[in-house]
């Protein structure tokens, strides 16, 4: 297996609802590990994602956990996803999902460097960013 860069959230709580939900999105298979799973049967803790993986036939990985005990959820504004391509039909939909019950802060519209752009945060807070490259004329 060669090295690859995957994006990695971290939940408050919520990451089985949210992996979910993404795999809903992009399609693919999840793979959801407990706490639990791993020994942390303290109250509360046992059902929460330890380790969450969805890998999708586009070639999208996408992990993510619910924050460990002990340690602070913090969510900021430093980080976004970006999922990008040339084919409008497959990113308009990612778009429309992830958009829905969330608040858009950039229209997905064509932009000044010729591409369709939009940005938007989800139900969850995570920020996204769709790019529908268009053809060079």
């Amino acid at each position: 297996m060669s090295s690859r860069l995957n994006p990695y959230i971290s939940f408050d709580g919520k990451a089985r609802e949210a992996m979910e939900f993404y795999q809903a999105v992009f399609g693919g298979t999840l793979a959801l590990h407990t706490f639990g799973e791993f020994g942390m049967k303290e109250s509360g803790q046992a059902d929460k994602i330890m380790h969450a993986m969805l890998e999708t036939t586009s070639g999208f990985t996408l992990m993510g956990a619910d924050t460990p005990p002990g340690m602070e959820h913090n969510p900021g504004n430093n980080i976004a996803v970006s999922v990008s391509g040339d084919d409008p039909d497959e990113l308009r939909g990612y778009w429309t999902k992830l958009s829905g019950d969330g608040t858009v802060s950039v229209p997905l519209e064509k932009q000044m460097w010729g591409d369709v752009f939009g940005m938007c945060a989800d139900r969850f807070g995570i920020t996204w960013m769709v790019n529908i490259v268009q053809p060079e004329s």
